[in-house]
């Protein structure tokens, strides 16, 4: 009887958890993202409607932070610096907290974005940026809250915020010329010692076209001769080629190399080749 009872009970929970009713939220979760030039930036924000209330000055009142939006803090990420006039915004994410007021609105971009609403405490050091921006008045009310990139070229933009006849824009830059010019210049300079050095490896490792691997390391080698760590994989491609008394010189070089740097690892591994090598 007992265990009829028990799964009877059991029963009644799955079906009372299966059951669970599903209902949408009154401000449903948004997300816009937007390449601008070579930046990729996002903003993740839940959109409160007006549904026939004051919004400014009475739902959200003037000349107190708001988590600008609704539910857990509206959060912004940008993969690259960008600059508010003299200020600049390091890339990474951000809880995106305003303080609305009658002509302007403060902007605060907070460090910690695990909070849920508007925080009760402020820690001053969590601010990497706060910034003030006059607000403009709409011709026509935006009923759902509303956040956007505008303007955009491939240099600057505006955030901008719109709920009920307030919209508060934000204009940025970024340094999209200068990110163009230095890859320019990285791929206009040709494939880096590392570049080379880590192809090389991957043939070795594969045992595909030693001689390829070999033109490869020496390039590496004569971009960073001090490398011994490269040396020693120039050595191992060139006993791989057959090369016994050039991979022995190079391994002499490595482990001098090695040595210097006080790497005692590699100093092991070169004089154990070297002493098989010469016995071939």
């Amino acid at each position: 009887m007992k265990k009829i009872v028990m799964f009877t009970v059991c029963a009644m929970m799955a079906l009372h958890i299966e059951a669970q009713v599903k209902s949408p939220k009154l401000s449903p979760l948004s997300k816009v993202s937007q390449r601008i030039g070579l930046t990729d930036l996002s903003v993740e924000y839940s959109r409160p409607s007006k549904s026939g209330r004051v919004v400014f000055g009475d739902l959200v009142p003037f000349d107190e932070v708001w988590r600008t939006g609704a539910n857990e803090n509206t959060k912004f990420t940008t993969s690259d610096m960008l600059f508010f006039g003299k200020d600049t915004l390091m890339p990474g994410t951000y809880a995106l907290y305003t303080k609305p007021g009658k002509i302007s609105w403060e902007v605060y971009f907070y460090s910690d974005i695990t909070n849920w609403g508007t925080l009760d405490v402020w820690d001053a050091s969590k601010i990497v940026l706060k910034l003030s921006q006059t607000s403009e008045q709409l011709t026509t009310g935006v009923e759902t809250f509303n956040i956007s990139f505008k303007d955009l070229s491939v240099e600057s933009a505006k955030i901008c915020l719109e709920w009920e006849n307030t919209c508060v824009c934000i204009p940025f830059t970024m340094s999209t010329k200068t990110q163009v010019l230095a890859s320019i210049e990285k791929t206009m300079a040709g494939p880096t010692a590392t570049d080379y050095y880590d192809a090389a490896s991957f043939y070795l490792r594969e045992k595909k076209e030693m001689k390829v691997a070999l033109d490869w390391i020496t390039k590496a080698v004569d971009m960073k001769p001090d490398a011994f760590w490269m040396l020693r994989t120039k050595a191992l491609i060139q006993a791989e080629l057959g090369d016994k008394k050039g991979a022995i010189v190079s391994a002499k070089k490595s482990m001098e190399l090695a040595e210097k740097a006080s790497y005692q690892n590699y100093v092991d591994m070169n004089k154990k080749s070297i002493e098989e090598w010469s016995k071939k």
